[in-house]
Order: structure tokens, then C-alpha cells, then sequence
């Protein structure tokens, strides 16, 4: 087989999909233990389903069948199939499922979902065509209470955090903040400001000023705004003292800023310091109208945001329901990507692997097996070594995955043995009753510390 290199579609070691793994049990136990119900959609969607998103719609993996293409090539006529393409990422199909299942679900309807994501993007640091996201939402049939927005930001700091990395922030912003200083400010382009203050992390202010500038914002008013963006504060008495000190005001931006500064107040005194109010946030999707986030590794910003989302008033509708609602998402693949790479954390075996059954002899090989189904029958990962090589290759072959413990059969009616490879410490032993120690069960990730 001719080796080929696609780039954007990671493909994790065998470590490396440990990591990915303890990643993912964990966001999921944090969602389930907050109620969530998991679900999983299709990877297609209609071309007009995905396209509505706007925007994004230059991102989007194309469909088509192979035998429809060469049919064409000969001129013959092919079976028109409906556009269709790979989603690109998991809020559209959400969205299209709450409407087709509206029927059947429990309002306020609380979901996570964790599926690969396809984008037809330049690959870079972090940024993959084939990726792995986690959401969460919180869906209402017409309504959907304020308290959502605070509450699922925190939902993912805690899943977050408690992962083996650094400390995660959780940036917060209300788009109606955003929207009422521009209102105060004369700005009728109010999407062409909420799409150039979203770059400022990647062009800097004076690439903001410029495309500002092209959305016919004069310099007056991009002073103000790139000030405002310069806001950020855990004290909500802070936020407000310095947008009245931009002298902007107006009903809109009130309201802005009395949800977030309720958020940041209330989700601060359940989990401090963790939610910061950071005005420069203003995601370029024009479905958010309320509160909006973004996220931060504590020295990885870098990285940029691995987690956002925001509250949407109108992305599921049916004509007769609109169902609101707030979510977030993680980009799974570009966290894991960052702990494998830099390295932020370190798996403790290469392998599921717990014990390794020695082989005498390949004429006793059977009673190997039989060990090994009896440790595995009591729910220990066991493999058994793969030739009856000198005890000291089958050593070789447990400690080079980082597998820690070797089980040697007894010979000549002897006891059987079981070997700590990583201390030596040997001790006779019965499948039936041995005990692995809690920490050596499964495989562990843990921080990499300096």
C-alpha cells in the first residue's frame, strides 16, 4: 500500500488515544452528572440545512457518489440525489433534531453530544478538517429561563477543570452589551462590528480598526468600540463603571449588561475567579443574543479558545415553535492535540493493559489463556505474551507498553507468580483472589509537572 499523508485528520498513537479517552469519559460523567442525555446524530445534513448557518457555508465537505460521478463522465443518466453534506459542526443537527423530535422530548430539553465534525478549512496549529466536538445545550419549547446562561458555563469549567491541565477560564460577553454600544454609538453595520471585534485575538487591534473601517464605522466610533474591548474584569461593578466612562448608554445595553453582570456575580459565587467578563468577546455566528463564551487555557493562551457558545433565541423553529437555547462546545480534537503536543499530560501505559501472562513453553500456552480468562473473568485487563521466549524478552515486551505486572504460571506444581516490574517485587499469587492495586486497574493520565 502507497503511503499518503492527509493533513487535518489527526490519528492519535496509542497513548495519545488513551489521553483522547480519559478526555472523554470525563466530559461525558461531568455531563451525565448534571443531567444530561446523550445523543448522536447523523454525520449528513441537506446542503440547505447546513448552508442556512450562513457563513460556514464555505466550510462544508460536499457529498456525492462515486458511481453518480462516472455516470456522468459517460453522459448516462444518474439518480439526482438531494445536496447533501458532512456536518460541520454539531449545533445545526441539534437543531433540525429538536425540531423533527419536538413531540417527544421533555422540555427544557438538556443534551450533550459527542461526534466527529468535518471542515473544509486550512489545516494549522490546533485547527483540524476532521475533528472531535462535545456539546452541550439546553433547549426550551418557547421559552427558556435566564438561569441556563449561567449555568452551563459553569458546567463546563467544571468538566474542564477537572481534567489533568492547567486551569481553564471561561470568558463571558452579552451580545446585547455589544449591540447596545453600538446602538449608543450610531453604528447601523452592527454585524461588520461584532465580526471584526471577534478577530481581535488573531489581527490585533489595528487589523479591527481597519476592517472596521470597511464596514463604513468611523474612526470615532472604532475608538470606542476597540476600548470597550479592552474591558475585562471578574467585578461586575468594574465592567459597569468603565462602560460609563465610554459615555455610551440606551435601553439595550442596560439589559446587556444586567445579565451579565448577574451571571458573573452568580456564577462567581459558586465557583470563584473562574468566570471572567471579557467584552472583546462578540462570536461572528449571528444566531447569539444573549450571553456568549469563550474559553482559556492558563498558559496556553496561545491556543485560543477550546470551548464557546452562546444563547440563541431562534435556531430551532418550526413555523409555529421556536425553541431557544443556550450551549457550548468543546473542541475535543485541538485540546488533545495541545496535552499530547506540548506535553501537558502523560499517559501511564501505552496500553489498557494491566497484566501480561507469561508463556513457558507453547505446549503450555492453554493454561496461559486459562490465567489470563480467569483474571479477565474478575474485570483485569490481561494479555498473554505473544512467543515463550526467555522470561527476560517477555519482561521486555510488558515494560516497553508500560504494562506492570507480569504473571508467571507455576512449573512443576508450583505456585504461580506475579512480578511489579516497575519494583521487582514478586509475590505468589491465584487468579481467582488476586487483587490489583486501584491505582494500576486501568490506565491513567496524568499532569506533566515541571
Amino acid at each position: 500500500m502507497v503511503r499518503t499523508s492527509l493533513s487535518g485528520f489527526p490519528e492519535w498513537l496509542p497513548e495519545g488515544r488513551i489521553i483522547e479517552m480519559h478526555v472523554l469519559d470525563e466530559l461525558r460523567r461531568v455531563f451525565e452528572l448534571h443531567g444530561f442525555a446523550g445523543i448522536e446524530t447523523r454525520a449528513v445534513e441537506t446542503l440547505e440545512q447546513l448552508e442556512a448557518k450562513g457563513e460556514t457555508s464555505k466550510e462544508i465537505y460536499v457529498l456525492d457518489r462515486l458511481q453518480a460521478l462516472k455516470a456522468a463522465e459517460l453522459g448516462a443518466r444518474a439518480p439526482k440525489d438531494k445536496g447533501m453534506g458532512l456536518h460541520f459542526d454539531l449545533t445545526v443537527p441539534f437543531a433540525r433534531y429538536v425540531v423533527e423530535n419536538a413531540n417527544e422530548l421533555d422540555f427544557p430539553f438538556k443534551r450533550y453530544q459527542i461526534q466527529k465534525v468535518w471542515r473544509g478549512e486550512r489545516p494549522q496549529d490546533g485547527r483540524f478538517r476532521e475533528f472531535t466536538q462535545a456539546d452541550i445545550d439546553v433547549v426550551g419549547n418557547g421559552e427558556l429561563p435566564f438561569h441556563f446562561e449561567v449555568d452551563l458555563p459553569l458546567v463546563m469549567a467544571e468538566a474542564l477543570n477537572n481534567l489533568p491541565i492547567p486551569p481553564v477560564r471561561v470568558l463571558v460577553n452579552n451580545r446585547k452589551v455589544v449591540q447596545g454600544v453600538c446602538d449608543s454609538l450610531g453604528v447601523t453595520d452592527v454585524e461588520g462590528a461584532l465580526r471584526g471585534l471577534d478577530k481581535i485575538d488573531k489581527i490585533g487591534p489595528e487589523g479591527v480598526a481597519v476592517e472596521l473601517a470597511q464596514s463604513g464605522i468611523s474612526g470615532d466610533q472604532a475608538s470606542v468600540l476597540l476600548r470597550m474591548a479592552q474591558v475585562r474584569s471578574c467585578d461586575s461593578a468594574e465592567i459597569r463603571q468603565r462602560l460609563a466612562d465610554l459615555g455610551v448608554s440606551g435601553e439595550l445595553l442596560e439589559e446587556g449588561l444586567r445579565e451579565l453582570t448577574e451571571l458573573l456575580d452568580t456564577a462567581n459565587k459558586r465557583m470563584p475567579g473562574v468566570v471572567v467578563a471579557d467584552l472583546k468577546i462578540a462570536r461572528g455566528l449571528d444566531y447569539y443574543t444573549g450571553s456568549v463564551y469563550e474559553s482559556e487555557i492558563e498558559g496556553h493562551e496561545d491556543l485560543g479558545s477550546i470551548c464557546s457558545g452562546g444563547r440563541y433565541d431562534s435556531l430551532a423553529k418550526d413555523g409555529k415553535r421556536t425553541y431557544p437555547g443556550v450551549g457550548l462546545s468543546i473542541g475535543v480534537s485541538r485540546l488533545v492535540s495541545r496535552m499530547i503536543s506540548a506535553p501537558m499530560v502523560k499517559a501511564s501505559r501505552k496500553v489498557p493493559t494491566a497484566v501480561v501472562v507469561a508463556v513457558i513453553t507453547e505446549d503450555q500456552r492453554e493454561r496461559s489463556e486459562a490465567i489470563a480468562a480467569a483474571l479477565r473473568a474478575r474485570g483485569i485487563s490481561t494479555d498473554v505474551a505473544p512467543s515463550a521466549a526467555k522470561f527476560g524478552k517477555q519482561i521486555k515486551f510488558a515494560d516497553k507498553r508500560g504494562i506492570p505486572f507480569v504473571w508467571f504460571p507455576g512449573d512443576d506444581g508450583a505456585a504461580d507468580t506475579v512480578k511489579d516490574i516497575r519494583t521487582g517485587e514478586q509475590v505468589e499469587a491465584d487468579p481467582a483472589t488476586w487483587t490489583i492495586p486501584a491505582s494500576d486497574a486501568v490506565a491513567s493520565v496524568e499532569r506533566v509537572t515541571d
